[in-house]
């Protein structure tokens, strides 16, 4: 039961401890933030929802309205440190125009195509096997406290609609960190530098806590901050819960704000995630103990090149 248990927790943020596979869907939703792991391979993984944001901001050619929705891909393959993914999202703007009427415009706004992998795996100390201490076997694990850590590379393609194209393409890259500091308690940490090799290049982090509240539900809280040259930066916070439906589906619900004094914003989303598990362990063939002794008294017997040389003959 623990260790099902266990496999429930990683799955909202994320991941398991000791493998990228696991019997649980691990989905990157409903938080923004990634985890280093990868969903395993030959498992192909759709995450995808709806979100709303309503926005108090009212200056000039400002959307203080926005409708729509998004997918993320996610596929494993080759190794089961490497992941394959893409998103792609399509919305529809309310446009406030100072200088004459509102309008609306309407496309897909994100296209970006990436790879992540797993550089360093964190393990942990197996302290159930602790009978002789109890002091030792409820202390806390020290190694928690140094992260499991990914790389993330992708490129934002310019396939958009009209109204959102950028001029060029652009590059996104992350640092990906996950600290589990117990069996409930998981950490995953963000460093991104995006839209690199264009003029709107942009810095931000992502910090998300996710909690199990039970074996079927969990509960987030995220903090965003986003920094633009000469712009002044942004704070999001969010939260939300997830719903262990089955094995191979998710379902999420959150939402997020910021405090700033001229202006707010609220932004909702529900969602899915489920997966194609076409996942298979691979086979190790090991000799058993019976037959390497077998093997080992077959090569005695019959001795090398030189032995069968100079053996006496009777």
């Amino acid at each position: 039961m623990k260790r099902v248990f266990l496999l429930f927790i990683v799955f909202n943020s994320m991941q398991m401890l000791h493998a990228q596979y696991t019997e649980i869907i691990n989905s990157k939703r409903p938080g923004f933030s990634e985890s280093p792991y990868s969903v395993g391979t030959n498992v192909y993984q759709f995450e995808t929802g709806f979100f709303y944001r309503n926005s108090t901001r009212e200056t000039a050619f400002s959307k203080p309205n926005t409708i729509g929705g998004e997918l993320f891909f996610r596929y494993g393959k080759f190794y089961e440190k490497l992941e394959f993914n893409a998103k792609v999202a399509y919305q529809r703007d309310e446009v406030y125009n100072i200088l004459g009427p509102n309008y609306n415009i309407s496309g897909i706004s994100q296209l970006t195509i990436g790879a992540k992998y797993l550089i360093y795996q964190q393990e942990y100390t197996d302290k159930s096997k602790e009978i002789r201490s109890w002091k030792k076997r409820m202390a806390f694990d020290k190694k928690r406290l140094i992260p499991s850590v990914g790389a993330f590379i992708g490129v934002n393609t310019n396939f958009l609609s009209n109204d959102f194209k950028e001029n060029e393409l652009s590059i996104k890259a992350a640092v990906l960190l996950q600290n589990d500091f117990s069996n409930r308690l998981v950490l995953i940490t963000n460093l991104i530098a995006d839209k690199i090799l264009s003029d709107s290049n942009e810095y931000s982090y992502i910090a998300t806590m996710t909690y199990a509240l039970s074996y079927k539900w969990s509960y987030f809280i995220e903090n965003q901050g986003i920094f633009k040259k000469e712009m002044t930066p942004k704070f999001h916070f969010g939260t939300g819960a997830a719903y262990l439906f089955s094995n191979n589906l998710q379902l999420d619900a959150s939402i997020r704000t910021n405090f700033f004094e001229d202006y707010s914003f609220l932004y909702s989303s529900i969602g899915i995630a489920w997966r194609l598990d076409r996942h298979s362990d691979k086979v190790i063939h090991k000799s058993s103990p019976r037959d390497q002794l077998t093997k080992k008294r077959k090569r005695r017997k019959k001795g090398n090149f030189f032995s069968r040389i100079f053996k006496k003959k009777h």
